[in-house]
């Protein structure tokens, strides 16, 4: 998964980050009661890390270590 969204998005959501994804991935998850990206839509471009005024997303490999269970997270919200 190349992007992934933390913790520092629950209860905030902000859609910066939807608005410049040129591929549009990136998709509300009410129950986590944040957002997510699609491991398998997001081409890796980085242009949403930039636009999050809570800098909750990451490349899957700069992850926090307080958040890697977000990497799970993002994955299993698309695996239903």
């Amino acid at each position: 998964m190349p992007y992934v969204i933390c913790e520092p998005c629950v209860d905030v959501m902000d859609k910066a980050c939807v608005d410049v994804c040129p591929v549009d991935c990136i998709y509300e998850a009410p129950e986590l009661n944040m957002l997510v990206i699609h491991p398998d839509e997001c081409i890796d471009c980085g242009a949403c890390e930039p636009e999050c005024p809570v800098d909750a997303i990451f490349e899957d490999v700069d992850v926090p270590e307080e958040w890697q269970e977000y990497i799970e997270k993002n994955a299993s919200f698309f695996a239903e």
